[in-house]
Protein backbone atom coordinates (compact mmCIF):
# COMPACT_ATOMS: atom_id res chain seq x y z
CA UNK A 1 0.00 0.00 0.00
CA UNK A 2 1.38 3.46 -1.01
CA UNK A 3 1.86 5.83 1.57
CA UNK A 4 2.42 9.27 0.93
CA UNK A 5 2.68 11.83 3.73
CA UNK A 6 3.14 16.17 3.94
CA UNK A 7 4.36 16.94 7.00
CA UNK A 8 5.16 20.72 8.85
CA UNK A 9 8.01 21.57 8.44
CA UNK A 10 9.27 24.29 11.38
CA UNK A 11 12.76 24.77 12.97
CA UNK A 12 13.67 21.10 10.94
CA UNK A 13 12.37 19.31 7.22
CA UNK A 14 9.18 17.06 7.85
CA UNK A 15 8.69 18.04 11.73
CA UNK A 16 5.75 16.15 12.24
CA UNK A 17 3.05 15.03 9.80
CA UNK A 18 0.17 16.99 8.72
CA UNK A 19 -1.71 14.83 6.10
CA UNK A 20 -1.33 11.41 4.80
CA UNK A 21 -2.73 9.34 1.55
CA UNK A 22 -2.90 5.39 1.95
CA UNK A 23 -4.25 3.54 -0.46
CA UNK A 24 -5.93 6.28 -2.31
CA UNK A 25 -7.89 7.69 0.73
CA UNK A 26 -6.78 11.15 2.82
CA UNK A 27 -6.50 11.83 6.11
CA UNK A 28 -5.91 14.24 8.39
CA UNK A 29 -3.83 14.27 11.53
CA UNK A 30 -5.90 15.88 14.39
CA UNK A 31 -3.72 14.69 17.17
CA UNK A 32 0.02 13.63 17.28
CA UNK A 33 -0.51 11.19 20.27
CA UNK A 34 3.30 10.34 20.79
CA UNK A 35 6.67 10.33 19.00
CA UNK A 36 10.04 8.55 19.58
CA UNK A 37 12.99 7.88 17.83
CA UNK A 38 15.08 4.97 16.70
CA UNK A 39 18.80 5.33 14.91
CA UNK A 40 17.07 5.27 11.80
CA UNK A 41 13.77 6.41 11.76
CA UNK A 42 11.02 9.07 13.56
CA UNK A 43 7.93 7.57 14.54
CA UNK A 44 4.63 9.16 15.01
CA UNK A 45 1.31 8.01 16.31
CA UNK A 46 -1.33 10.01 14.91
CA UNK A 47 -5.18 10.08 15.25
CA UNK A 48 -6.59 11.03 12.12
CA UNK A 49 -9.71 12.18 11.12
CA UNK A 50 -11.37 9.30 10.77
CA UNK A 51 -10.86 8.56 14.58
CA UNK A 52 -7.95 5.39 13.87
CA UNK A 53 -4.92 5.62 15.45
CA UNK A 54 -1.82 5.08 12.79
CA UNK A 55 1.56 4.98 13.71
CA UNK A 56 3.61 6.12 10.85
CA UNK A 57 7.64 5.60 10.63
CA UNK A 58 10.10 8.07 8.83
CA UNK A 59 12.95 6.45 7.41
CA UNK A 60 16.23 9.24 7.08
CA UNK A 61 19.15 6.61 5.95
CA UNK A 62 21.49 6.51 3.80
CA UNK A 63 19.91 3.25 2.08
CA UNK A 64 15.79 4.73 2.23
CA UNK A 65 14.15 7.98 3.11
CA UNK A 66 10.22 7.79 3.35
CA UNK A 67 7.50 7.10 4.86
CA UNK A 68 5.69 3.55 6.12
CA UNK A 69 2.76 2.76 7.91
CA UNK A 70 3.96 0.38 11.01
CA UNK A 71 0.81 -0.06 12.82
CA UNK A 72 -3.13 0.65 12.81
CA UNK A 73 -5.97 0.59 15.34
CA UNK A 74 -9.48 0.87 14.31
CA UNK A 75 -11.66 2.61 16.80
Amino acid sequence: MTLRVECYSGYKAEERPLRFRLGGQDHSVEAVLDQWHSPDATYFKVRSDDGNIYVLRHTVSPQQDGWTLESFRRR
